[in-house]
């Protein structure tokens, strides 16, 4: 049993249309407000190298401010920052 080329080249067509639209809805529910953001409540602000091994860390979290330490045997938290302080 064989299969028609253009039967090939119209399934591969078919799916490449499909998947656009999944990531269209997508997009297009993001700006609408119907999907989550995403990094919307987590984000990396500032990292400073303290030695090879070892960062200074500013980490924005639901509004507030967090210094964290990592690198070193293991991670840390240093302490939230103040409100207003960063």
């Amino acid at each position: 049993m064989t299969i028609d080329p253009t039967s090939w080249i119209a399934a591969a067509g078919a799916l490449a249309a499909v998947i656009a639209l999944i990531l269209l809805v997508g997009r297009l529910a993001r700006r609408a407000g119907l999907a989550p953001q995403s990094g919307a409540r987590l984000r990396v602000e500032e990292t400073v190298a303290l030695d090879t091994r070892r960062r200074l860390v500013l980490v924005r979290c639901d509004g507030r401010s967090l210094l964290l330490l990592t690198g070193g045997t293991q991670d840390q938290v240093v302490g939230w920052l103040p409100e207003g302080g960063a």
